[in-house]
């Protein structure tokens, strides 16, 4: 039998949220139960089970994973040495084994560790032996460090934004490192550093601008000799010393084509920088359009407090500007406030009460907004994600009522890029004239193909796309859009086990 082992380790932070992420922040699963699960949802590790499932000689050791129940703030020191202990123990505590496949982020980052998937990587070569094959598929949000790229074979990574093809990745991966183990093929890596940070809808990889470099990669992959390659546009908010976009190509030990493709498509990538920002308008203004709107729905895209970009969901700024206004449109916004939640289950269905909501986390940014509130329904907080099956945790959540405001409230930060919140509390975005969207960008059916205009509001929070004003200090320097005049020189650096050091020259 052929043993491949499978783990992941994976968490998307903004280190500009002050409230850190703990360890009950992930969903944590070993041996038969990770199986168990990921065969119940399309995410990597699924679309990897699916590949080895169809091979009778392969045997799958699950060994542990720890999957975010959402984004937050940086990892806490302890929580992340207990699962990294953890992670690293189930290791030591398989049997031996003829491949690895992690399921990775690549936008971790704890209060004492830049580069956890790296530290991972790198401590699980010393645990599994230099000479066993390594595969690990990363989201184009990452940040393909040289430790990752040093300690593993390939990277694998997303193709699609918003992300559609988790399943279709671990797939990929999963082909990938049985072609490792079967001999014949050696990877060697291509990586080039692009001196930008991106936003906005020519990220859209079905209708913009990016799209063209992923198709570039994509073909470069299904070419003779490819057998990974991608973008990876990172995080913006995690600011770590490697933060910024990347090309990555993997060839079979062709380093002349792994280089000059990787270069290629870094240089196809830069021309288009200035026009991957967001053209974001102020409070003010979108006020004023949810006013004017006759008819129709407006999603009001509050990207700077996006929960699955590391934000901590307390915002409560454009709810707080309509109040002001004396807004009389219907609107259902998304909010965390444990504390109102508790009121709201204390006084029942029904009831009226006299809270706040808002700016309970982020105490830099929000101020609790008074409020008087209608008890509408409360939940468990149980949710399945309409979009890939995922079981997803708000804790006790409640629906209230202010006025002409429905507040779907929670008590804890959960996933925001479709409408599984709203929709299994029993409100449908459609029935309003208004919807604040916590999310840069959701799949077309969830918004932008019904609603009158997604309006882009330049709100406060730890995930704006309004990058300058956030304070990025660890990320290299001078880099787009945080300066001015950044000259780029397209450089690749090579890798290639086992030696695990860059080949290249100028590396």
């Amino acid at each position: 039998m052929t043993r491949i082992l499978i783990a992941e380790c994976k968490q998307e932070v903004s280190t500009f949220n002050p409230q850190p992420s703990g360890y009950d922040d992930f969903g944590i699963r070993s041996g038969a139960e990770l199986v168990r699960f990921h065969r119940r949802v399309r995410n990597e590790i699924g679309g990897a089970l699916d590949v080895f499932d169809t091979r009778p000689e392969v045997e799958v050791v699950p060994a542990y994973g720890a999957f975010f129940v959402t984004s937050g703030g940086t990892l806490a020191t302890a929580a992340w040495h207990r699962i990294a202990d953890e992670f690293l123990a189930a290791l030591r505590d398989a049997p031996p084994v003829d491949g690895v496949y992690f399921a990775m982020h690549g936008a971790m980052a704890a209060d004492d560790e830049c580069d956890p998937e790296g530290y991972l990587l790198e401590e699980a070569g010393k645990i599994l032996g230099d000479d066993v094959p390594v595969v690990v598929s990363l989201d184009l949000h990452g940040i393909p460090t040289d430790r990752m790229v040093r300690h593993s074979d390939a990277v694998v990574a997303y193709h699609t934004y918003p992300h559609v093809d988790f399943f279709e990745t671990g797939q990929r991966a999963a082909r990938l490192l049985l072609r490792l183990v079967a001999g014949g093929i050696r990877p060697v890596t291509a990586k080039v550093a692009i001196p930008a940070l991106v936003r906005g809808d020519e990220l859209i990889t079905a209708t913009g601008l990016f799209g063209q470099s992923i198709r570039a990669a994509q073909a470069v992959e299904a070419s003779e000799g490819g057998l990974s390659a991608g973008f990876f546009i990172g995080n913006p908010f995690t600011d770590v010393p490697e933060l910024q976009c990347y090309s990555l190509v993997v060839t079979d030990n062709d380093p002349i084509a792994a280089e000059r493709e990787a270069v290629r498509l870094a240089e196809g990538f830069w021309p288009h920088r200035e026009k991957m920002q967001v053209t974001l308008v102020d409070l003010d203004e979108m006020a004023r359009r949810v006013e004017a709107n006759g008819h129709g729905t407006l999603a009001l895209v509050d990207a700077a407090d996006a929960t699955s970009s590391g934000a901590s969901g307390d915002s409560n700024a454009i709810v707080r500007k309509l109040i002001e206004c004396g807004c009389k449109a219907r609107v259902l916004a998304p909010v965390v406030d444990a504390p109102a939640v508790r009121q709201a289950f204390a006084a029942g269905v029904g009831a009226v009460i006299s809270t706040t909501v808002g700016g309970t986390l982020d105490r830099r940014r929000f101020q609790p907004l008074a409020v008087e509130a209608k008890v509408r329904l409360l939940s468990d907080g149980h949710l399945r994600s309409e979009s890939f099956g995922e079981e997803w945790t708000a804790g006790p959540t409640a629906v209230l009522e202010v006025g002409n405001i429905t507040l779907v409230v929670t008590s804890r930060p959960v996933s925001l890029y479709d409408r599984t919140l709203f929709l299994a509390n029993g409100q449908d975005p459609k029935r309003f004239d208004a919807v604040v969207v916590k999310s840069p960008h959701c799949q077309r059916h969830m918004y932008a193909d019904w609603c009158e205009a997604l309006v882009h509001v330049d709100a406060p929070g730890s995930t704006s796309a309004n990058l300058r004003g956030l304070g990025h200090t660890r990320c290299p320097r001078p880099i787009f859009p945080l300066d001015k005049d950044v000259a780029f020189e397209p450089r690749a650096r090579l890798f290639q086990r086992p030696n695990r050091r860059p080949l290249s020259a100028n590396s």
